[in-house]
């Protein structure tokens, strides 16, 4: 049996959030925003997403959900879907990672990766 077409695309944009943040309570807000693109030539729905989010010191935080934002898009070939949410973090520098779990038109399931990206208050790293 032949695999459908599925190339899902993960964009990530991230920012640090000062006025929600209390680095003098080791409390650091950073908002990101993701956009998901369906560049293969059959429809995929976003059912559920797994996140791992590290900081500084090692302390790891998983997330565990289904869909994003509380909804669980569906993307025909060439949608795109985008979307804002955010993390705290203990210290200024972290990195989150994941997967989304997708199913295909036709029921087959797979992972798009979510490849690792930084967390950073403004001019702390170069």
């Amino acid at each position: 049996m032949d695999e459908p077409h599925c190339n899902i695309r993960i964009r990530v944009a991230t920012s640090y959030v000062d006025d929600q943040s209390e680095p003098e309570s080791d409390r650091y807000v950073f908002a990101y925003t993701i956009t998901i693109a369906n560049s293969g030539s059959i429809a995929a729905q976003l059912i559920s997403r797994h996140w791992i989010i590290t900081d500084a010191n090692g302390k790891v935080q998983e997330v565990n959900g289904d869909g994003v934002v509380g909804e669980q898009p569906y993307l025909s070939p060439g949608e795109e879907f985008r979307y804002s949410s955010g993390a705290v973090l203990e210290t200024p520098v972290g990195a989150m990672q994941g997967i989304y779990r997708m199913e295909a038109d036709g029921g087959i399931g797979f992972d798009a990766p979510i490849a690792p990206f930084t967390l950073a208050v403004p001019g702390l790293l170069n």
